[in-house]
């Protein structure tokens, strides 16, 4: 009998440890996307993305199935206009966040796959080569 409960507390133990239990360091708090009018080819994403984590984590890419493609924008205001510029990777130290709003930075999603949705996948690419994945509701605002 003491050798099974050893046994269990150690199965425990292993379980409490293991990476799948682990909590994301990437947190996207009140994410949402645009709903797009009919016919149209993008859209854009906002929200705010904190680093929970105790080390600093590199968004290096960007995906989506709904879309084919997704990648980060920050808008300028160059020479009196206003430009949307390709941010490559986005680097967050720990307990950093980065507000995704209109008129700063913001996601892009281009060309999307057919159907409706009320949600929109989200995957997120670090530059260790771990990954984490949202789904974002879609919003008219």
């Amino acid at each position: 009998m003491m050798q099974k409960m050893g046994l269990l507390v150690a199965f425990l133990l292993i379980a409490a440890c293991s990476p799948s239990n682990q909590q994301s360091p990437l947190v996207f708090e009140d994410a949402w996307v645009r709903a797009m009018p009919p016919g149209s080819k993008m859209t854009a994403g906002f929200g705010r993305l904190v680093n929970t984590g105790t080390g600093e984590i590199t968004i290096t890419e960007w995906t989506s199935n709904d879309f084919a493609d997704v990648s980060l924008h920050r808008t300028v205001n160059q020479d009196g206009v206003s430009r949307m510029r390709r941010v490559p990777e986005l680097s967050l130290s720990p307990g950093d966040e980065q507000v995704l709003e209109p008129g700063g930075f913001h996601l892009m999603f281009m060309r999307p796959a057919t159907g409706d949705r009320r949600t929109v996948s989200l995957t997120v690419k670090l530059s260790d080569g771990r990954q984490f994945s949202f789904d974002l509701p879609v919003e008219r605002r």
